[in-house]
C-alpha cells in the first residue's frame, strides 16, 4: 500500500542515499512533446539538502532534456527503487531548477556532493519536493551491484575544458523538441 510522507525523515534519507541508481522524469508542456526518463547514478552525485529539498550533480551528457523541461515548466519526479533488501519504491515529486556552474549558489551547493571530479560538470539540479510517496516495489527485481561504471569519468578526463564548451553549444543547447536547454558557458 502506498504511503504519503510529510518530510524526508532520517530513514527515508538513508534509503535515498543508499540507492546506487535513481530515475528522473520530466515532460514538456506540449501534448506532442517527448516525455523523458533518465537514469542517474555515480556515487556521490545525489544529496538530501533538507526535509523538502534534494539535488543531484549533473555531468555533460548526450542529451539535455531534463534541463530543457525544467527551464520550461519545472515539473519533475525522482524515483528510487530498492534492488536489494526489502522491496520499496520512493517517488519525490516537485519543482526543479537548474543551477549552472556560473551561478552564485553553485559552489555552496557543490559542497554537498561527495563526487570529486569537476571536469564536465554541467549543472546541479535542485528539487523542491512537494510530494513524497513510497510503494511496495514487490515486482522490482533483486539485483546485485558490481560497482559504478567509470566510463564517463574516463571519457571526461581525456578532454580539455574547451571540449565541454563546444559540446554544450553543439549538442546540449536544445532538447529533442527544440526547447532551450543548456546555455553556452559564455552566454550565462
Amino acid at each position: 500500500m502506498a504511503k504519503i510522507h510529510d518530510t524526508i525523515d532520517a530513514r527515508l534519507e538513508r534509503f535515498l542515499l543508499d540507492q546506487p541508481v535513481f530515475f528522473v522524469g520530466t515532460a514538456p508542456r506540449s501534448d506532442d512533446g517527448h516525455v523523458n526518463v533518465s537514469p542517474k547514478g555515480m556515487g556521490g552525485t545525489f544529496a538530501v539538502l533538507s526535509e523538502h529539498r534534494v539535488a543531484y550533480l549533473d555531468y555533460t551528457g548526450s542529451g539535455a532534456e531534463t534541463i530543457a523541461h525544467l527551464r520550461e515548466n519545472g515539473r519533475i519526479v525522482l524515483m528510487f527503487c530498492a534492488f536489494e533488501g526489502p522491496p520499496s519504491i520512493v517517488r519525490l515529486h516537485g519543482r526543479g531548477r537548474v543551477v549552472l556552474p556560473a551561478d552564485g549558489e553553485f559552489d555552496e551547493l557543490r559542497s554537498h556532493f561527495l563526487k570529486e571530479r569537476v571536469l564536465g560538470q554541467r549543472s546541479i539540479i535542485v528539487v523542491d519536493v512537494a510530494r513524497i510517496s513510497d510503494s511496495c516495489g514487490f515486482s522490482v527485481p533483486l539485483m546485485e551491484l558490481r560497482g559504478d561504471r567509470d566510463l564517463l569519468d574516463r571519457h571526461h578526463e581525456r578532454r580539455d575544458p574547451e571540449y565541454f564548451t563546444d559540446y554544450l553549444r553543439r549538442r546540449n543547447a536544445t532538447s529533442v523538441d527544440g526547447l532551450p536547454a543548456v546555455p553556452a558557458p559564455d552566454e550565462g
